[in-house]
């Protein structure tokens, strides 16, 4: 048997065990030992396991994670996103569907502070949907609304999913960064159209709140002062080069955690649960990257990823139909796939392919993989926001959730579209 037909029996074996919702980590890891093993017999393949484990815990890039993950931890604790939301809420409530924009407005500034989509989705259940329903919002524009904007977290610097994205391509965080900042505005923008086209079928889902007179605007702005400044001088520092992305994140946490305590919002209790789930998100983080990095040195040896990006060089297609195809992949992985799962399982393949093969620049292949990960986050029947806003609210129905995510999703093809025609736009500020 040729080591490239071992190399793709393992991807099958791969798919077939994530499948059976073995962790990601752990179905890498073995199928990466087993696979080198048959490729290798007398392979030192354990030692594997020491050196990816080193490499991981040792890299000062990967530091910025759980700084990043603890920030949005103490976020939450702090009161922050409420805060966003009444800020939001004074200022677009008044508008046809305004609170559904407001609700995409938060997500897109605690996404700054965040960098989760999930936990920006997570939040956003809290905050809110319980003033949407009582305005009269129906659940699909409520469902629509939290999930569509909750992908924002991905999306909106600081990202983890960008972070290891320059870590698995050796990019820089920071050329990421800024090249999302345009496509996260152009986001938020598509997304409040998604909104109007969606009450212009269905008026009835979404009445306009009374007008904020300018004493509550100037309250709740005043109010969210602590959520500006955190969110300003991180991003701001790092984008002037005050400040180095992992310094900008150190700093974040440090003004978020000062936040919670001059506010007297954290406890003994919350300050312990917010550092043990940061402790378990982290971990899973770090033992993902462990078994990719075990999982790419199998395909490496079995030469399967040179090969697929020497049969793709020979087809006599313009870069921009392969391109194309690549991406129409993507969409239908991430309704199977976790989305850090499937940019991790096809970086050994994709990336070769479209940068070093086709041209394209790695940053703007980074945005665009991250853009469509977050089509895969709210797209069935594995969406991960459908499932947070089902778990968090099993009385949102499924078939209202879809409905409501559906002009997101459209739009969110218009996106893709916009910036694949146009990749110049994306890099400018880089």
């Amino acid at each position: 048997m040729s080591p490239i037909l071992i190399g793709g029996l393992g991807l099958l074996c791969l798919l077939g065990v994530i499948l059976l919702n073995v962790p990601i980590a752990t179905a890498m890891a073995l199928v990466g030992v087993i696979g080198t093993l048959v490729l290798d017999p007398l392979a030192s393949v354990f030692s594997l396991f020491g050196t990816s484990t080193v490499q991981a815990l040792s890299s000062q890039d990967l530091i910025v994670i759980p700084l990043f993950i603890l920030m949005g931890g103490f976020a939450i604790v702090s009161g922050l996103s409420t805060e966003i939301y009444r800020l939001a809420y004074a200022w677009g409530g008044h508008l046809r569907g305004g609170l559904a924009i407001t609700t995409v407005g938060t997500s897109a500034i605690f996404g700054a502070i965040c960098g989760s989509s999930v936990a920006t989705t997570a939040t956003m259940v809290q905050v809110a949907l319980p003033e949407m329903r009582r305005r009269g919002y129906s659940d699909a524009l409520i469902a629509g609304s939290i999930a569509g904007g909750g992908t924002l977290g991905s999306l909106i610097p600081p990202s983890v999913i960008m972070v290891v994205y320059a870590i698995l391509t050796q990019q820089s965080v920071l050329d990421l960064f800024r090249a999302a900042v345009i496509p996260g505005l152009v986001a938020i923008a598509l997304y409040f159209l998604a909104i109007r086209l969606f009450l212009m079928r269905h008026p009835g889902d979404g009445q306009p709140a009374p007008r904020a007179n300018w004493g509550e605007r100037v309250r709740a702005t005043t109010q969210a002062r602590l959520t500006l400044l955190v969110a300003g001088v991180m991003l701001g520092g790092i984008y002037s080069g005050i400040f180095t992305v992992t310094e900008g994140a150190a700093i974040g946490v440090l003004l978020v955690l000062a936040a919670s305590l001059l506010r007297k919002k954290l406890t003994r209790e919350n300050f312990a649960a917010t550092l043990i789930r940061a402790a378990s998100n982290i971990g899973m983080i770090y033992l993902i990257l462990i078994g990719a990095e075990i999982y790419k040195s199998f395909l490496t040896l079995s030469g399967l990823p040179a090969a697929t990006v020497a049969w793709v060089g020979g087809l006599d297609l313009p870069p921009m139909v392969i391109i194309s195809v690549v991406i129409l992949l993507y969409l239908a992985l991430g309704c199977v796939f976790d989305a850090m799962a499937a940019m991790i399982l096809t970086m050994p393949f994709v990336f070769p392919l479209v940068v070093g093969q086709l041209g394209f620049d790695p940053v703007w292949w980074g945005i665009m993989n991250v853009m469509i990960i977050e089509i895969g986050m709210i797209t069935p029947p594995v969406g991960i926001n459908i499932f947070v806003l089902n778990g968090m609210r099993p009385d949102l129905a499924i078939k209202d959730i879809y409905r409501g995510i559906t002009p997101f999703v459209a739009v969110d093809l218009i996106r893709i579209l916009i910036f694949l025609l146009f990749p110049g736009l994306m890099l400018v500020l880089v």
